[in-house]
């Protein structure tokens, strides 16, 4: 049986790191905060704020929220945007996505300026984990597989590291990310023809695809560690990632569960932006 990449136990890490950072930025006189943007009272976002504020009590950290009606105007979201980009209390901006259909979504987004982008959404936070210029934020699921894998003490250099899925949230990044660490990146999608004789070559093998049964037992092979970032839901309600767990698990070094993996880190990661911004300021 493989051993199991814990996301829990990476966050807790993160979250003892950050705190006494965050106690020392507080203690100059500033304390670290995340301004949250919400449109609308869904339930799955109020449960994310309120998971938000739990978590920032533990790395220190405060948040205040602008909650706006569902119908909002965009001139009115950009504005308070803009705002925020100037109160020098903030240190992040965080955007409850998905927008209203209403809105010009890539118009607001681009409205947080790069350095308080701490959930790395902007242009200009990709140009930064693409290119290494500028400033910004690597996006927080992305920067969680770096973070899970830096924490089991994984070397990436020299490594193969194969990607199924090429979004702008986590399949492109995450590249980038590792080809900063000097490991060779294969990117695979739907389109990728015979998958498994290219999965079963990686050392480390990222699924995000945010699809059921995406790897089995035929796409892995022995000495990997595989970090499933899909958040699914089966047709019983139970909550499962991209990797078929029971195949996999037997055949693999090492790999993330779901629940408990990847997306564990990520509220982790978001802070430990907030943190880094607060102390740029002080």
């Amino acid at each position: 049986m493989s051993f199991v990449l814990s996301g829990k136990e990476t966050a807790s890490a993160i979250f003892e790191n950050l705190r006494p950072r965050a106690d020392a930025v507080t203690a100059a006189g500033h304390v670290p905060t995340l301004a949250v943007v919400r449109m609308g009272e869904k339930k799955s976002d109020l449960a994310y704020e309120r998971g938000i504020r739990k978590h920032a009590d533990m790395a220190g950290c405060s948040v205040v929220t602008d909650a706006f009606p569902q119908d909002v105007r965009e001139d009115d979201l950009v504005s308070r945007i803009r705002e925020l980009n100037e109160d020098e209390t903030v240190d992040g901006i965080l955007i409850f996505q998905p927008l209203p259909k209403q809105l010009d979504s890539h118009r607001v987004i681009e409205a947080v300026s790069a350095g308080k982008d701490v959930d790395g959404a902007t242009d200009a936070s990709r140009l930064f984990v693409y290119t290494g210029h500028g400033s910004g934020f690597a996006p927080c699921t992305a920067q969680s597989v770096i973070e899970i894998l830096d924490y089991y003490g994984v070397a990436l250099q020299g490594k193969h590291a194969v990607i199924v899925g090429r979004s702008m949230v986590v399949g492109k990044p995450l590249a980038n990310l590792f080809l900063a660490r000097n490991a060779t990146v294969t990117v695979c999608h739907s389109k990728t023809e015979n998958l498994a004789s290219i999965t079963r070559t990686a050392d480390i093998l990222v699924s995000a695809t945010g699809h059921i049964g995406t790897l089995g037992g035929e796409h892995v092979s022995r000495d990997q560690y595989v970090l499933d970032v899909g958040i699914n839901f089966g047709p019983d309600g139970k909550m499962t990632g991209d990797v078929l767990y029971d195949e996999v698990a037997p055949h693999v070094r090492a790999l993330t569960p779901v629940p408990g993996g990847v997306g564990s880190v990520t509220t982790a990661v978001l802070f430990k932006h907030v943190v880094e911004s607060a102390e740029a300021r002080v």
